[in-house]
């Protein structure tokens, strides 16, 4: 589902409005819920602040405020927001010295161009603490300008046990954003309170501007995420595409392998932190959704859910925990919740979930075997004679509950469901109608509905244009109606409601929001974002008569598609398409005028031969965007025999036998091993890199356990020398040698220092290729390619050394290799 939930719909969240209460949810035995509040707008995320209140933002652009029970009617701010597919207000952290600076954060979709997402800190009020002081806002941190697409945002924010604040961002529906460290989309950044970025963030040294933010990448559209305040435990939650909803666990540097991989698929790449769980989201399931340890100041569950982590799914409308240590298999804890949006854990021991159908919030707490209670009341409607009238309760209890509506106070026969529904006549205008819910415990009785069948008929909408249509990404539709009563006669533009939604699969998410006081307008289908074909829009007309009657009609636009097929003239050539590997050929179905975008591995071999990228059918770069044509096309992409011959090539990702040299390793401390390294620093300069040469996984350097600052397993009082196995160099050719390095030390260096390059041939004999010395200056490690002439080996079996000096025991001195490769040309 490549566009779901405001992650991947939001099932991209991808905000679905539902005109319906949210349903309670079937508990385990011993749990209880309640409704809080109900008809909140839009509702995308909450937090709890330390004195309790909680705070939901709505994807309006208001920050709403549930203080005591209720929903105060005045919002604590109310930001101008782009409130388009899944833009808009959606997400809030609170300081961790909110009790005394009284400083929020938000994220939200700027409304005015260049539109983007933005956190902003607002200061509450030292007057109304329930709202935000006039004037108060500071942009903190701006992330890049959106593309058309208006789906993968991300949102959640979060401080961590650091005092650093957390931001997930989505890749905006491009998923080459993911991987780069040139862009903060697609990622978990990591900044101080006041917007600037720490220095020990894992790509500080390697990146500039915002990007320096970056602490973890690789994310499709993570919407949620949670940290636990007892040991800063990080796990954020990512929407899947077409297959697995994932939970990562979050360190410094990691790469979770979008697009490269979804779930564990495929398994064994280079690099990839894999998700520690993940479930599918074929059938009900659509997007990961809430994200909340149980560490409350005050536990009420039981003592096995300490630490336990809870998250749900939007569609499946479930809630499931996974359990410490190794939170690896999910339990199942909730059921049947309309429209998951949220959830979080309150300081007095509840669980908290947000559902935005009806815009509900509902506390679960422990209470043993209990009778029920109803959560929800069956709500008044009224019905034309011939429709369908519906009445719905929650309660909540030890279960089993059992369930009997009554009508005007007799029972119903076979009416034992939460969901009472049936076609009215007029015969049932003003009939009550409740619902008697019991257990082993006791009974409770639900409040009174009426039906209300006036004697009117609902009214009649037709929606003249479009009819049902077809279309291409990127086209504007124009749509009108004409509405009739037959009491009112013709229907005036106050009466007429119009909405759209976008169905991908077996799920839906909004498009144009209800729209009401015109009789047309006009909507631009999406050039970007959702890459299925299996999808339509699908538009709305409701009119409502002066008696509150109302009938909805609808037309669907479905799609103009085209077959395209990706070849090549090498046999089962590498390609990409929006991001994701695919073998050549390759064909897929794509909605006429969609954005895509195509690419190429290169170089790569084939036949034993090494092979690089010449050009595209189409005459487009290696990788570019192509807009879905309208008739079956196919695009080709070409290689050419490379002008390089690979001789030799290590990359460090398998050990492949290169040793410590004999005799030559005599410094006290971190000799040359290979590894994945880890950040050292000292006095903020940056010595070893946490990533080798192409942010592989592995790589050669010194002091590879050095840990995050200098410490005793640094390279220190002498020489360390690591050799290749032997390698066999043709006789005729150019012979060249590259690799990457980097040699970082502290200014009490020395030019006695250095790291130098060396070749021993058939004589013995070791000479030196390269080398780089020392000096009195604060140097940190950044890699470097690096080449030199090997012709004076031709057609000789050779080793490759590479030596590291301290020369003295008070100098701090690091480096690293990778990438080593040796050419003919």
């Amino acid at each position: 589902m490549p566009a779901r939930f405001w992650l991947a719909t939001m099932a991209t969240l991808s905000l679905l409005c539902l005109n319906v209460a949210a349903r309670g949810a079937t508990l385990p035995s011993g749990f209880a819920e309640t409704r809080v509040v109900t008809g909140m707008s839009s509702p995308t995320a909450m937090a709890v602040a330390p004195d309790g209140r909680i705070f939901v933002t709505q994807q309006g652009g208001a920050l709403r405020v549930i203080k005591n029970g209720a929903l105060l009617s005045q919002p604590f701010l109310t930001v101008s927001v782009n409130g388009s597919g899944e833009r808009g207000l959606l997400g809030v952290a609170f300081d961790p010295n909110f009790a005394t600076n009284n400083y929020l954060y938000v994220y939200y979709t700027t409304s005015g161009a260049p539109i983007h997402n933005r956190v902003s800190r607002f200061t509450a009020s030292a007057s109304n603490p329930d709202v935000a002081a006039a004037g108060s806002e500071v942009q903190i941190f701006n992330l890049p300008e959106l593309s058309s697409a208006t789906n993968h945002n991300g949102g959640a924010l979060h401080f961590g046990t650091d005092g650093k604040l957390y931001i997930a961002v989505g890749e905006n529906a491009n998923s080459a954003n993911s991987p780069l460290l040139t862009t903060p989309l697609g990622k978990l950044l990591r900044i101080n309170a006041d917007g600037t970025i720490p220095t020990d963030n894992p790509f500080f040294s390697q990146t500039t501007g915002i990007n320096r933010a970056i602490y973890a990448r690789g994310l499709r559209n993570p919407f949620s995420f949670a940290i636990d305040r007892t040991n800063g435990r990080i796990h954020v939650n990512d929407v899947g595409q077409d297959s697995w909803e994932e939970v990562n666990r979050v360190a410094a540097g990691v790469d979770f392998g979008w697009p490269r991989t979804e779930g564990n698929n495929p398994a064994g790449v280079s690099g990839v932190t894999y998700p520690i769980h993940t479930y599918q989201n074929a059938g009900s399931s659509c997007a990961i959704i809430g994200a909340a340890f149980y560490r409350p100041t005050t536990s009420n569950f039981p003592s096995g859910y300490a630490g336990r982590y809870f998250f749900g799914d939007y569609c499946g409308g479930f809630i499931r925990f996974l359990s410490p240590p190794n939170y690896d298999a999910a339990s199942g804890f909730a059921t049947g919740i309309s429209a998951l949006v949220d959830i979080q854990v309150h300081p007095d021991g509840s669980l908290y979930y947000l559902a935005r159908s009806g815009g509900e919030l509902f506390r679960v707490r422990y209470t043993a075997v209990t009778a029920p209670t109803i959560s929800s009341q069956p709500a008044s409607t009224t019905v034309a004679a011939g429709q369908v009238a519906t009445f719905s309760v929650t309660a909540s209890g030890s279960a089993p509950l059992q369930y009997q509506w009554q009508r005007n106070g007799a029972n119903i026969a076979g009416a034992t469901s939460p969901t009472y529904s049936f076609t009215a006549s007029a015969a049932d205008n003003g009939a009550m109608f409740r619902a008697l819910v019991s257990n082993s415990a006791g009974s409770a009785l639900s409040n009174s509905a009426t039906l209300t069948v006036p004697a009117n008929a609902a009214p009649v909408g037709t929606i003249t244009s479009p009819a049902s249509s077809r279309y291409r990404g990127g086209q504007t539709f124009n749509f009108s109606g004409t509405g009739s009563d037959a009491e009112d006669g013709t229907l005036p533009a106050s009466a007429f409601t119009w909405r759209v939604d976008f169905h991908h699969d077996a799920h839906w998410h909004p498009f144009m929001p209800a729209t009401s006081g015109v009789t047309s307008g006009s909507f631009t289908i999406a050039d970007r974002g959702e890459t299925s074909a299996n999808v339509y829009y699908r538009l709305f007309l409701t009119v409502r008569d002066s008696d509150g009657l109302t009938r909805t009609s609808y037309v669907d636009l479905r799609p103009l598609t085209s077959v395209i097929r990706l070849e090549s003239n090498l046999p089962n050539a590498q390609l990409t398409l929006d991001g994701s590997p695919v073998t050549a050929p390759y064909t897929f179905t794509g909605v006429e005028g969609v954005i895509r975008t195509i690419g190429v591995v290169t170089p790569q071999n084939s036949g034993g031969n090494p092979y690089e990228f010449a050009n595209w059918s189409d005459g487009g770069e290696a990788v570019h965007e192509i807009s879905t044509p309208s008739a079956d096309s196919t695009y080709t992409a070409l290689f050419q025999l490379a002008a390089t011959n690979v001789v030799f090539k290590d990359d460090f990702e398998q050990a492949r036998g290169w040793t410590l040299t004999g005799g030559r390793n005599y410094a006290t401390s971190g000799l040359w091993a290979r590894g994945d390294p880890q950040p050292t620093s000292s006095g903020g300069v940056s010595l070893q890199q946490d990533a080798c040469g192409n942010l592989s996984a592995n790589c050669l350097v010194t002091g590879l356990s050095g840990g995050a600052s200098a410490s005793a397993n640094d390279l220190d009082g002498g020489l360390t020398s690591i050799q290749s196995p032997p390698i066999a160099l043709p006789a005729t050719g150019n012979l060249g040698l590259s690799f990457q390095v980097y040699l970082a030390h502290l200014s009490n260096a020395t030019s006695a220092d250095f790291l130098s390059v060396r070749v021993v041939g058939d004589n013995g004999v070791a000479q030196t290729v390269w080398a780089r010395g020392a000096r009195a200056s604060n140097t940190p490690g950044s890699w470097a390619t690096r080449t030199a002439s090997l012709n004076a080996w031709a057609g000789q079996s050779v080793v490759l050394r590479f030596e590291v000096v301290d020369n003295s025991p008070e100098s701090l001195i690091e480096a690293g290799i990778d990438n080593v490769v040796i050419t003919r040309q």
